[in-house]
C-alpha cells in the first residue's frame, strides 16, 4: 500500500506563517501539520506503506530531507515530487504517477483528523466525508439508499448535498486511478480551470466502481490563522494523557493548566500557561499570562497577556497586544 500526500499549495489565507514556511509544516502541538497527517493515517491504516510521496513546490532542499526523514521514521521508503503549476487536484495526485499502483491512500496535507479508517472489502474505494454548514466550498457527494456513492460535484452552486470530501481517499487499485486522470490531462478536461480529482473518480464510477463514505469523528481545518489555533487546541486535547513538557524545558516559578505543549529546552519563567498553548522549542516566555495560543521555535515573549494567538518562529514581543498573528522575524516591543 501506498501513501499520496499532495501539499503543493502555499497557504496564503495564513500569511504571514506561510511567507517563510510552507503550510502543511506549521506547527500543531509541537508536530507538522504533515508529520501529524502521516502518522495518523499510518497508525489506523492497519498495514504499512511501502511507500510515501509528498507532492510539493519549491519548498528547498532542507524541507525536502525533513519530509523523507518522517517516511523513513514510519518504516517507508520516501519520494519527493514537485508540482510546479497549482493546476487542480487530480494533477496533484499524477505528479506521484510513479507510486500510483495497487492499493492507495491519498491524503491532502490541508487538515487533520479523526476518523473511522475501517475499509470495506466489498468496494473499490473509501471517500471520506463531513457534514457541513456550507458545502459550496467544497466537493461534496450524493449516496443511494445502500449508503453507495452516486455523485460527485465539486463546490455546487445549488445545495445538492452537505457531505464535503474532506481530502482523504482510499483506492484498491491506483492505477486505474492513473489512468482516469491521465486521461483528463491529455484531453484537457478541467472544470472550474482545473483538472478535478472528482471527475476521475465520476469516470472510475461510471465504469463500474464503488464507492462509499468513510466516518469522520472530528475535520481540523488548518487554512488560517484561527482554524490553526482551534486545531492545535483539539490535538492537545486528543493527547491530553500523554507527556507533552519536554525533559530539556526549563519551568520556574510557573502555572501549567493543561493540556499544554512545551519543547526542548524552552524556557519557561514566571508565567501562568494554559490551557491549549504550544511553546516550540528553544523559544523563552517570561511574566506573561497566556491562553489557547502557538508559540514557535526560538522566540522570546516577555510582558504578554496573549490569548488566540499565533506567534513565528524567531520572533520577539514585549507586552502588546492581546491577540496577535505575527510572521517569522519579528520584533515589537
Amino acid at each position: 500500500m501506498n501513501l499520496i500526500i499532495p501539499m503543493a499549495g502555499r497557504g496564503s489565507r495564513l500569511r504571514p506563517h506561510t511567507l517563510t514556511v510552507p503550510k502543511p509544516l506549521i506547527p500543531v502541538a509541537g508536530k507538522p501539520i504533515v508529520q501529524r497527517l502521516v502518522e495518523d493515517i499510518s497508525a489506523v491504516a492497519g498495514k504499512p506503506f511501502d511507500n510515501i510521496g509528498f507532492i510539493i513546490g519549491d519548498f528547498g532542499t532542507e524541507v525536502e530531507a525533513d519530509l523523507l526523514k518522517i517516511a523513513d521514521q514510519l518504516g517507508s521508503k520516501g519520494h519527493i515530487f514537485h508540482q510546479d503549476q497549482p493546476l487542480g487536484t487530480a494533477h496533484a495526485v499524477y505528479c506521484a504517477a510513479d507510486i500510483l499502483d495497487g492499493e492507495v491512500v491519498v491524503a491532502f496535507a490541508d487538515t487533520l483528523f479523526q476518523a473511522d479508517f475501517s475499509i470495506d472489502s466489498d468496494v473499490d474505494g473509501v471517500i471520506w466525508v463531513q457534514k457541513v454548514e456550507d458545502p459550496s466550498a467544497f466537493g461534496v457527494v450524493q449516496m443511494d439508499e445502500e449508503g453507495v456513492i452516486t455523485n460527485f460535484v465539486e463546490k455546487p452552486a445549488e445545495f445538492v448535498s452537505d457531505l464535503a470530501i474532506i481530502g482523504i481517499y482510499y483506492l484498491k487499485d491506483g492505477n486505474q486511478l492513473k489512468n482516469e486522470i491521465k486521461h483528463l490531462i491529455d484531453n484537457n478536461i478541467k472544470e472550474k480551470g482545473e483538472f478535478q480529482l472528482t471527475n476521475a473518480l465520476e469516470n472510475l464510477k461510471q465504469k463500474g466502481w464503488r464507492f462509499k463514505p468513510g466516518a469522520v469523528k472530528e475535520w481540523l481545518d488548518c487554512g488560517n490563522k484561527d482554524a490553526v489555533v482551534y486545531t492545535n487546541q483539539r490535538i492537545l486535547e486528543f493527547n491530553k494523557d500523554k507527556q507533552m513538557i519536554a525533559a530539556s524545558a526549563k519551568v520556574e516559578n510557573a502555572i501549567i493548566i493543561p493540556p499544554c505543549f512545551i519543547g526542548e529546552n524552552a524556557v519557561v519563567e514566571n508565567c501562568v500557561l494554559g490551557p491549549h498553548v504550544s511553546i516550540g522549542r528553544g523559544s523563552v516566555v517570561m511574566q506573561s499570562v497566556i491562553n489557547n495560543s502557538i508559540i514557535q521555535r526560538d522566540s522570546r515573549l516577555e510582558n504578554k497577556v496573549l490569548t488566540n494567538s499565533m506567534i513565528g518562529n524567531t520572533v520577539t514581543v514585549n507586552g502588546v497586544g492581546e491577540s496577535l498573528s505575527l510572521g517569522d522575524y519579528t520584533t515589537i516591543g
